[in-house]
């Protein structure tokens, strides 16, 4: 059993638990942007069906959403060092915070090409072949009508995966790395004061998490502010138009052409 709470502690340990909150953020940051290139990597030979790349792709989506990170991450750390003996290469001293990233980079990759092709393909194909017929170059069309709309698209979706992830590196303890988790699990074994070691870790993540959730739903304002004025245009002549012809139809007369009874 541990010791009796004390609340003064959950303030002692948000301070302490502070300095290791920038590893936890480099592993998100550096796995997030890499997997954002794995996934749309991965994302091409989905949107452009090309045979045998597309069965790869499928099979590397399998594996990294069908298992759990935590295996993925022993997977890795304790199976990859083995398979580079065979090649001749020793990785043993390379730091474990670099096999975590790699992990990570993989799994956030594999949701992420799935985000990619889900929000290019909800971009109208008559939008690309108009961008065709006046000259456009496939690359002008994909940058210039496709990837704007595909963000906007994606945004909910990367918000959710980013704070996921942020959430996933509390197994990142688990190969000795001393981000957020395994530095709460360090303090809460020496003082036995685990109640108030886990208040204050789930408070940093919950701040943390409400600060994206806003900062994503900004960026998501911005990026849809195009579709509601264009939205906002169509229906004001619509609105003049059926005003128009309620006036022409004039008070009193409803539908059928006669005259109401009170």
């Amino acid at each position: 059993m541990g010791e009796p709470f004390d609340i003064s502690y959950v303030f002692e340990y948000l301070v302490k638990l502070l300095p290791t909150l920038k590893v936890t953020l480099l592993i998100v940051v550096s796995s997030i942007v890499i997997g954002l290139g794995v996934g749309f990597i991965v994302a091409l030979p989905q949107l452009y069906k090309i045979p045998i790349l597309r069965r790869f792709s499928q099979v590397y989506l399998s594996f990294f959403r069908g298992t759990p990170i935590l295996i993925q991450l022993f997977l890795f750390y304790y199976g990859l060092p083995e398979i580079l003996k065979l090649v001749h290469v020793d990785v043993a001293k390379v730091p474990a915070l670099y096999f975590v990233i790699l992990t990570y980079a993989l799994h956030s990759g594999a949701y992420m090409a799935e985000m990619i092709r889900a929000a290019v393909g909800a971009v109208d194909r008559g939008q690309v072949e108009a961008a065709y017929s006046v000259g456009m170059t496939g690359f002008q069309a994909f940058t210039r009508i496709v990837l704007p709309q595909a963000m906007a698209i994606s945004v909910p979706v990367f918000a959710n995966l980013v704070i996921a992830n942020l959430k996933d590196t509390s197994l990142a303890f688990s190969l000795g790395i001393m981000e957020l988790t395994g530095k709460s699990q360090t303090l809460a074994v020496m003082s036995r004061h685990f109640v108030e070691t886990y208040i204050s870790l789930a408070i940093i993540y919950f701040v943390i998490s409400f600060g994206l959730e806003k900062l994503f739903h900004l960026i998501e304002h911005k990026l849809l502010k195009h579709e509601r004025r264009i939205a906002s245009e169509d229906k004001e002549p619509r609105l003049k138009k059926e005003k128009t012809r309620r006036l022409a139809i004039g008070p009193g007369f409803g539908r059928g052409g006669r005259e109401n009874e009170a």
